[in-house]
């Protein structure tokens, strides 16, 4: 199923959730922090200091965001595993650290199902296939038509990143093969492309959206389920022949596992009112994503279901990181 039909509205009604919040027994008496497993300015930075900022008025206290980059998000992570189960420590977690890394890595010091008490899924956003502005494809048959020719070399953001799993889960479904190369993060793949040293990108909307609106490079198709409200006339790969097909790089939530469930509940019933709130929205469209909200049973099962999915294309492309 995919993340647009699992979604939940977010604009519900207000009474349910302001009753949610009463039930926490004191719960926030203190500041909350919420590690970020990446650096400050990226996708999930950005996504976790405008919820931040909402859930705090909400919460009546401060959220702290704290960056503890490394390791492909796994340190931020293990941080967060290994915190008391108490409330006042929480992390964002997103596709990467609890959906491929279990299979990348060899080993990871935490387990996403065992070790975490998921909260809320909170966002997702789909990777744009990009090429450069001159480049003589303008549609996917027209990639798929090439490769079969010659296979075209794809940059990623990294070896094993959602960009470049989704360009081989594609490959496979298209019956064709790409020339993998593998960049340290998106900004050099994206001088690349635009200098014409590689054919095609799968970008994460957030990385690469400057670029579309600079005319820099050009939007052949999105991985979501449905078309981008930022790229309306950009259709899916699903829409073009690929039934099916979705790839998103998602962020949701999570507590150390044994955090009361009462604790947990009134934590989602914040989140979901930050979600609905035109401020979040308006900013998560504006880097390409949209609020997506649900139970946290729903981001149990999700997390579940996207680890199957992730592992089956890690194993699939070989693709390893030690």
């Amino acid at each position: 199923m995919s993340i647009t039909r699992r979604r939940m509205l977010v604009a519900v009604a207000s009474g349910p959730l302001l009753s949610a919040l009463a039930r926490g027994q004191g719960f926030p008496s203190k500041p909350i922090r919420l590690v970020v497993p990446f650096p400050p300015g990226g996708g999930t930075d950005v996504v976790s200091r405008t919820l931040a900022e909402r859930l705090a008025p909400l919460l009546r206290t401060a959220v702290v965001v704290e960056n503890r980059p490394g390791a492909g998000g796994n340190l931020g992570l293990d941080l967060a595993a290994k915190a008391p189960p108490d409330g006042y420590t929480i992390a964002m977690g997103q596709t990467s650290n609890l959906a491929i890394n279990p299979t990348l890595y060899s080993s990871l010091p935490f387990s996403p199902l065992k070790d975490f008490a998921p909260i809320a899924l909170v966002a997702a956003q789909p990777l744009v296939l990009v090429v450069a502005r001159d480049a003589l494809w303008t549609t996917l048959a027209d990639i798929v038509t090439a490769s079969k020719a010659k296979p075209l070399t794809m940059a990623s953001a990294g070896n094993g990143t959602v960009g470049h799993l989704a360009g081989e889960m594609f490959a496979r479904r298209a019956g064709i093969a790409f020339v993998h190369v593998p960049y340290k993060g998106a900004a050099p793949a994206l001088t690349d492309l635009v200098g014409g040293q590689v054919a095609v990108f799968f970008a994460s909307a957030g990385a690469v959206m400057g670029q579309l609106d600079g005319g820099r490079v050009r939007a052949i198709a999105v991985t979501s389920a449905r078309r981008m409200g930022r790229l309306p006339n950009v259709p899916t790969i699903a829409e073009s022949g690929y039934a099916g097909f979705e790839a998103t790089d998602w962020k949701g939530l999570v507590a150390p596992a044994g955090t009361a469930v009462n604790i947990v509940k009134d934590l989602n019933a914040a989140v979901l009112r930050a979600l609905a709130a035109p401020e979040v929205t308006e900013r998560l469209a504006a880097e390409g994503s949209e609020p997506i909200g649900g139970s946290p049973e729903t981001f149990a099962r999700f997390i579940r279901d996207e680890g199957v999915k992730w592992s089956e294309i890690v194993k699939q492309t070989g693709a390893k990181v030690d």
